[in-house]
Parts: structure tokens; C-alpha cells; sequence
């Protein structure tokens, strides 16, 4: 399946970078570029792309506000953050807006090709280094309700990466009895999204940082 692609970034020399670097993979069809988030949040009504890559910093409206407006607009479209800083507020607002994934601008071609493609599969994928920042700082506000041993298993394979196809395989039920279970996960955590659900696998233990920053 090809992804298709918007990108959200307010330099030229850097959306250009991008779209030469993800051009080089087949996988992936870039259908928009965005200068600043209300464009970015104009644009995905208009392409309705699998996922947006959005720069957290830009004018008029920041990428953090852009990502909480698709997410809520358009639940199906996947956010993937990406900035040239790792500061506490940033990485924390992005996963709280709903960015499934968080990279910095240093990573490699290969790794923004690979989290594009996880975040167009419903996996979480985090920078090793925002995921270690985002294990210290992320709490869950209210005491979660138990999860039910198949809900922590799910849980953890969700930690650790994967998509509900491969949840459903893995575990051989459905793929709607995987996006039940990851509702109840959700609702039963007081989370938004599947980024917070896995940080609170790490941080009860669950699955280890390292787990999560590879997936």
C-alpha cells in the first residue's frame, strides 16, 4: 500500500530535503506541502493523506495546535512530529495532541521513511531520545482501572510497535476484537492515544525503553 503523504514544514530548503529524501521510496506519495499548521490542517481536509508530517514550530499556527485540530477532524489521519528540539513542553504537547510518532530532524532518510510507514500502520514510533524524555515526564492523572490479562497483552505488543493486523495475528483473534480491546486500554488509562498507553507500559514496567524507542 502506498502512504500517501503531507508535509507541514515552514522552510522550503527543509520541506524540499524532505520530499527528496521520501521520494526515493516507492511506498510513499507525497500529495501536499504545507507552510504553516492552518494550511497543513486545510490541506488534509483537501488530500485526505494516511499521515501528515508536521513540523512543531512554524508560523501562523503552530504544529502542536495543527496536530490536535486533524486529529480530532480527521481521526483517521496519523501525525508524525518532527523538530529540531528534544525540549520537555514540545515532545510532551505533541503526544498529548495526538502525534503517533516523535523525530527529530537529525534522523536518517531511512529512519523518517520508516516512521512514516509505522504511523500509516497505526504503530507508535518514537526518537530513542524522546522516548526516554517522554517515560520521565508523561504521567497518568488518574489511577487506571485494571486491565484484563488479554488488555495487558495487547498492550504490550502495542508498546512494542506493532499494528492492530499484527496485534490480531500474534495473539490470532480479530482485527475489530484488537481495536476494541486498545478502546478499552485507552478508556480504562484515562489516555488519548496509543503513544500514552505505550509510555505507560514503560513505565509500569511492562516493556523496556529500549523496546519502545525500537519500535
Amino acid at each position: 500500500m502506498t502512504v500517501r503523504l503531507l508535509i507541514a514544514e515552514d522552510h522550503a530548503v527543509v520541506r524540499q530535503g524532505l520530499m527528496m529524501f521520501l521520494k526515493l521510496d516507492d511506498g510513499i506519495e507525497v500529495v501536499g506541502e504545507a507552510r504553516n499548521g492552518r494550511e497543513a490542517v486545510e490541506l488534509a481536509h483537501k488530500v485526505t493523506p494516511d499521515v501528515v508530517l508536521m513540523d512543531l514550530l512554524m508560523p501562523v499556527m503552530d504544529g502542536i495546535s495543527a496536530t490536535a485540530a486533524i486529529r480530532r477532524e480527521l481521526p483517521e489521519v496519523e501525525v508524525v512530529a518532527l523538530t529540531s528540539f528534544l525540549e520537555d513542553h514540545l515532545v510532551v504537547d505533541a503526544l498529548r495532541s495526538g502525534a503517533i510518532g516523535y523525530l527529530l530532524k537529525d534522523t536518517d532518510a531511512d529512519g523518517l521513511r520508516r516512521a512514516v510507514r509505522a504511523a500509516a500502520a497505526g504503530q507508535v514510533h518514537l526518537s530513542p531520545a524522546a522516548a526516554a524524555r517522554l517515560v520521565r515526564d508523561m504521567r497518568v492523572t488518574n489511577a487506571p482501572g485494571p486491565l484484563t490479562r488479554r488488555e495487558v497483552e495487547v498492550l504490550i505488543l502495542l508498546a512494542r510497535g506493532r499494528s492492530n493486523k499484527e496485534v490480531a495475528r500474534e495473539l490470532s483473534i480479530g482485527q475489530q476484537t484488537v481495536k476494541t480491546y486498545v478502546s478499552s486500554i485507552l478508556r480504562k488509562l484515562d489516555v488519548q492515544s496509543r503513544t500514552q498507553a505505550a509510555l505507560y507500559a514503560v513505565q509500569t514496567g511492562l516493556v523496556s525503553t529500549h523496546e519502545l524507542a525500537q519500535a
